[in-house]
């Protein structure tokens, strides 16, 4: 008889489980099209190539995660300029953004911001998702590009405000200035 209360609470227990899963199936099979679709989108760009037959993209592999990449094409000539300043992981950038989904849909942009200058987004890269800063650590200041992260360097399997998860992320990023400037351990030891 001391039983029967615990068997009660369990079955009422397992029966919530079942009652709350019902009705998930149609969100799973949603959220693993989404998950598909960015991968085929995702691989289309790897292999995109340009009027002369080289890839389009250039592959970026972070030194802190080498299983692990961004594609970015520049929009301006670039040059080997070794006095080009180019940001460290702790250098707070400004930049001018824009963030659309592998559908097109636009999600973000610095367009109407102010205060550091019109369209001008301010922040240290290390506070931003890690795909954005391996992209921005190879770029110079002035330069434009278009920026493919990968989920996994993006919001990765959550939802992050109108970011669905398994979101691969589409960038315009033209780097304006490096704000707060420091120089790289490589560079401040010669």
């Amino acid at each position: 008889m001391k039983r029967l209360p615990f068997l009660l609470v369990a079955f009422v227990m397992a029966g919530s489980v079942f009652v709350g899963c019902d009705g998930d199936d149609d969100d799973i099979s949603a959220i693993i099209n989404w998950r598909d679709n960015n991968k085929r989108w995702l691989e289309e760009k790897q292999a995109q190539k340009d009027a002369d037959g080289k890839p389009y993209y250039e592959m970026i592999v972070p030194d802190w995660d080498p299983s692990s990449f961004v594609l970015i094409h520049y929009f301006n000539e670039r040059t080997d300029d070794p006095n080009a300043l180019k940001p460290i992981y702790t250098s707070t950038v400004d930049v001018r953004y824009r963030l659309e989904l592998y559908n097109g849909v636009a999600c973000d942009s610095s367009s109407t911001l102010t205060e550091y200058g019109p369209g001008v987004y301010r922040s240290q890269l290390s506070n931003l998702i890690d795909g954005w800063a391996a992209a921005v650590c190879n770029m110079n200041v002035g330069d434009t590009a278009e920026v493919i992260v990968p989920y996994a360097l993006g919001y990765g399997t959550t939802s992050s405000g109108s970011v669905p998860a398994y979101s691969n992320l589409k960038f315009n990023i033209r780097l304006v200035d490096i704000y707060k400037y420091e120089a790289s351990p490589e560079t401040s030891n010669q």
